[in-house]
């Protein structure tokens, strides 16, 4: 039996990887080691195989809120956890892994004649992703609309999947107890809230959907490739069989979105959390400092966003860095706070 797991392990495990291909920034530079684990089952086999080795590790989604750095740790493992992307309808309970795009549960909720998780269109990022940093869009926000999250504690030797309900889970503005624990979220059960009939009828459409992402580019962490299936998706249910309208919500959602750019150049979003005691978002703070469009390197801040640091031509991690050390030395310099990081930078 542990011959059949180091067997699979390295199987599932690449060598020399680009973490530039698994990141929305396009930045990132050649991981020793990195698996892309398809179900929990393979997920647990990595995790054991890798202590076995004493490997350093870190787990992510889809890769559209992290800062890898342009030279990683030797022998460290990265593994993504976006092939583990599937909806199970049960009656009025949809069962999601963590791999699931976000923007996957505002087209199920189309189907399921739900208005629920229309604010989750075109917002980057995996599901775990979603609710590890309780995402949000205007005033709704993911830990609103999960019921229980599935987990893996890895102080645990057993490497059980555990279960841990919403009101548990410390969600507040952008924070999550997952930020503060070794836990890897593996998935979540939510409640549909609205015509669960439907749900059950369309759950083959749902399943379709997922299997034309999952063997897209759409896979890929590419914003525009990101963009370019969703909105396609969208538009496609208005001259199909099933003929769903694009609810107005949505649609304002893409005009706002690509209104700023979001999805013509690299990007994580958002760079900084707002900190609403400032009186106003980083974005109009910056437009107010007058540095919308400085650049460094291959790096730029927005002209559209203020709290967007682009990768325009070739990046590196560093030059991200020095825009956002600029950034937090002037709005410190000018309003007393530095503000803190939304993208999860990691430094090697």
């Amino acid at each position: 039996m542990m011959n059949d797991r180091y067997e699979l392990f390295n199987k599932l495990c690449f060598r020399h990887v680009p973490l530039s291909e698994h990141s929305s920034y396009g930045i990132g530079g050649i991981a020793d080691y990195f698996a892309m684990p398809a179900t929990v089952e393979q997920l647990v086999t990595i995790l054991e195989v890798s202590a076995l080795y004493g490997m350093d590790r870190v787990v992510f989604g889809m890769g559209s809120n992290m800062l890898f750095p342009d030279r990683p740790k030797q022998g460290k493992l990265y593994i993504s956890l976006k092939n583990m992307a599937d909806i199970t309808v049960n009656e009025s309970r949809w069962i999601l892994t963590s791999g699931l795009p976000l923007s996957m549960l505002s087209l199920a909720g189309l189907f399921a004649g739900s208005s629920a998780f229309q604010f989750t269109y075109l917002m980057p990022g995996s599901l775990g992703a979603g609710i590890y940093m309780n995402a949000k869009y205007y005033k709704e926000q993911v830990g609103d609309k999960v019921e229980l999250v599935n987990y893996i504690d890895l102080a645990d030797p057993a490497l059980a999947v555990q279960q841990i309900r919403a009101e548990d889970c410390e969600f507040a503005y952008k924070q999550s107890i997952f930020q503060h624990k070794p836990w890897i979220i593996v998935g979540a059960e939510i409640r549909v809230p609205e015509h669960d009939e439907a749900a059950i009828a369309h759950n083959g459409d749902i399943k379709r959907v997922i299997r034309k992402y999952q063997n897209s580019n759409g896979k890929l962490s590419s914003l525009s490739a990101f963009y370019s299936f969703f909105s396609s998706e969208l538009r496609g249910l208005q001259d199909s069989r099933i003929r769903i309208e694009a609810p107005e919500p949505m649609m304002e959602i893409e005009r706002y979105r690509t209104g700023n750019r979001h999805f013509t150049s690299r990007s994580c979003g958002s760079f900084f959390k707002n900190n609403y005691a400032a009186g106003a978002s980083i974005g109009a703070l910056v437009d107010r400092l007058g540095l919308k469009g400085a650049a460094h390197g291959g790096a730029i801040i927005s002209p559209y966003h203020g709290n967007m640091i682009l990768n325009a031509a070739q990046a590196t991690a560093a030059d991200v860095l020095y825009l956002k050390d600029t950034l937090s030395d002037a709005i410190h310099r000018q309003y007393g706070f530095i503000p803190e990081p939304e993208v999860v930078i990691m430094t090697e």
